[in-house]
């Protein structure tokens, strides 16, 4: 009986890590080349097999940071894979940003190992918060096609472990980064995108179903709070062009810049201003959100300016679907024309 409830207990564990190691047993949830029946048949008649400290191995692996996973990562690489996606820590590639794009040519799903593929999942959930990560998740996943995540691309630059070091992961509508505090006086290691078309490329006015939405919803509470005076002052015609890393370009500007100043708002303005500044940030690990709120802090908040955009304006609704906050040394953008586009760039100085 002893035995029995060992083997028992080993399967039961092995279901709550395969169910941790592939999100919600959908397909497009778990890495590619897994089988989910042969997996279930394997830890059932290999169960009496599996050995404690291979389950608290397998289970401390959840525990660990992004960094230690992206060396893990690292190590786990062949020749041929240093090769295509491995490169100097200063090589211009690596604070490229863009909407929909492969930093490397090889996708997670066809040159990759299933571990390794899991490993970069793992990466990606811990960059983001408890609140937000299965749903930023699950949007890569719908937006990358067929494939879902695996279609994603990383790029590796530096030497994880030993040295300087930042992994970035790309696909459509997302761009994440890992740097372990390389890159100094930079919010994430560098600029970073993210978006979602939930339903279809033309979004309806309200944006059903869309995974960020939310933060607009946010940005207009601050609009609503203006007087008409400061209206005519925040609401401008057309927004920026999208030009991949350019569009977020820093201008080191303290006035001068499109929108309303902090300086021209009452206090409790600029605390929704702060209030929207902070949902903005909401979907990533409580560390990176910090430095990122940090860093606008030592920029100098009252720099910053806040402006709405009229002729993109989905549905004649006067809910500003693109909007801006611009600093000297910041630019957090969002598009929510035809569907949602948003950029981050924060630094501590242009």
């Amino acid at each position: 009986p002893i035995i029995q409830g060992m083997q028992q207990f080993s399967f039961l564990l092995a279901l709550v890590l395969f169910r941790r190691y592939c999100g919600d047993m959908k397909k497009e949830n778990y890495p590619a080349n897994i089988d989910r029946r042969r997996f279930l048949a394997t830890a059932a008649a290999g169960s009496a097999s599996l050995s404690l400290p291979g389950i608290l191995e397998a289970a401390k692996r959840k525990d660990d940071s992004p960094e230690t996973l992206v060396t893990q990562l690292f190590k786990s690489l062949d020749d041929k894979q240093r090769k295509a996606i491995c490169f100097d820590f200063d090589h211009p590639l690596r604070l490229k940003v863009d909407n929909n794009w492969h930093i490397t040519k090889p996708r997670l799903g066809n040159s990759f190992s299933p571990d390794q593929q899991a490993l970069v999942k793992e990466i990606f959930m811990g960059l983001h918060s408890e609140d937000y990560a299965e749903t930023v998740y699950n949007q890569v996943v719908h937006d990358s096609g067929n494939a879902g995540f695996a279609d994603c691309s990383i790029g590796l630059f530096g030497k994880p472990g030993t040295g300087k070091f930042e992994f970035v992961l790309t696909g459509r509508h997302c761009t994440r980064r890992c740097d372990g505090d390389s890159v100094e006086g930079s919010a994430f290691g560098g600029p970073i995108f993210y978006g979602h078309a939930a339903q279809g490329f033309v979004e309806k006015p309200d944006h059903p179903g869309n995974a960020y939405w939310y933060q607009a919803k946010k940005a207009n509470e601050v609009y609503k709070m203006l007087s008409g005076k400061q209206r005519k002052v925040a609401l401008l015609d057309e927004a920026r062009d999208e030009e991949g890393t350019k569009t977020v370009e820093l201008t080191g500007k303290k006035k001068g810049l499109e929108g309303i100043p902090m300086t021209e708002l009452s206090d409790d303005q600029r605390g929704k201003v702060k209030e929207t500044i902070k949902d903005i940030l909401a979907p990533y690990r409580k560390k990176d959100a910090q430095e990122a709120l940090q860093l606008i802090e030592k920029a100098g908040f009252e720099h910053l300016h806040m402006a709405f955009f009229e002729k993109e304006d989905v549905g004649n609704d006067r809910v500003w679907d693109v909007w801006q906050i611009e600093g000297p040394s910041m630019v957090c953008f969002f598009r929510g024309d035809p569907h949602v586009h948003a950029w981050i760039h924060i630094r501590d100085n242009a």
